[in-house]
């Protein structure tokens, strides 16, 4: 009895603990990696595994739910997340290289290789330099959209110290696979904005189309979160360059072909940008993947899915965290 009282009280123990060692709050840092100086921000003890969220096009580290980083963190994770390259407060070292969008969008539809300044396998070598230089050998990976792609390449890469990956939203990049509406890849392109007001209505009609068509967005909403991102940092440069790095990539079914590493792969039914055929695919080519489709999913985190989404990611980070949990005893 005794014995038991003990184990209930030291678990109950943990569990505080970890709430209390989840700090939102945790200062942005910043580390060189290479060319690119990359802003990061370390949430949870560096006792406990660390979890590696690698975001999609244009998206910043505060576009991760800070509820989900929080239940992650709580999880027992030391949650790392950064802005990629040419977005938020990353910056250059040396001068951005500038791209003709439209140009290179037209030799794409033509069929004829991109002249994209980087790839996202050099998206996937800065992830892979932020964790070097934090010290971490191990990791475990969760990347949406764009941020699954250079997930993918992330684990191709460094196979040894990628512990488990999980893709939500993403896509092999294969041909024939369902393609969005022109509309939304316009609204997608769509960078040009002679006002601060103007970006932000741009930010927000994008957001609307990129959620599910089962719930109402509020506008103001849409606009606050647009509003919240564009007064962190405005660089629709860099955003052209990250959707060229994403057009310049053939299919990456070899590479998925040789991972060998635990992977879950969440889609929406309802995404209109990557529709869930893409998700289907990705796990068709991942050996002993785990296919997980949240219905009504779109290709946002919108509140009501959140807590489908960490019902589907909290029990494969918890197979294959290694440590049974205790990691901070």
């Amino acid at each position: 009895m005794r014995a038991f009282i003990f184990l209930a009280a030291l678990l109950c123990g943990l569990q505080a603990f970890a709430a209390n060692h989840c700090d939102l709050s945790e200062p942005t840092r910043y580390v060189d990696v290479g060319e690119v100086r990359l802003a990061y921000q370390s949430i949870g003890s560096e006792r406990d595994p660390a979890l590696l969220l690698v975001m999609g096009l244009g998206g910043q580290l505060i576009h991760w739910p800070d509820e989900v980083v929080e239940r992650l963190c709580q999880q027992g994770f030391r949650v790392v997340r950064f802005d990629n390259r040419d977005v938020g407060l990353s910056t250059w070292r040396r001068p951005a290289p500038s791209i003709n969008l439209p140009y290179e969008v037209l030799r794409y539809r033509l069929g004829l290789s991109l002249g994209a300044p980087y790839h996202l396998r050099d998206m996937a070598g800065d992830a892979l330099g932020l964790m070097d230089r934090l010290g971490v050998d191990n990791f475990h990976v969760l990347g949406a959209s764009m941020g699954g792609m250079i997930a993918q390449h992330l684990a191709d890469l460094a196979p040894q110290r990628v512990l488990s990956l999980t893709l939500v939203m993403t896509s092999s990049g294969a041909q024939g696979l369902p393609a969005p509406s022109d509309a939304l890849v316009a609204l997608l392109a769509r960078r040009e904005a002679g006002s601060r007001e103007a970006a932000l209505q741009q930010q927000a009609d994008l957001l609307a189309a990129l959620g599910s068509p089962s719930v109402h967005d509020d506008r103001a909403l849409l606009l606050h979160q647009a509003e919240q991102a564009y007064d962190r940092a405005f660089n629709p440069e860099g955003v052209q360059r990250q959707l060229l790095a994403i057009l310049a990539e053939s299919s990456r079914v070899e590479l998925l072909n040789r991972l060998n590493v635990p992977t879950l792969v969440v889609h929406g039914t309802a995404d209109p940008l990557l529709p869930v055929m893409h998700g289907v695919h990705v796990a068709a080519h991942i050996k002993g993947s785990e296919l997980k489709l949240i219905p009504g999913l779109a290709h946002r985190f919108q509140d009501a899915f959140k807590e489908p989404l960490l019902a589907a990611v909290l029990p494969h980070l918890a197979a294959h965290r290694g440590d049974l949990g205790l990691a901070r005893l």
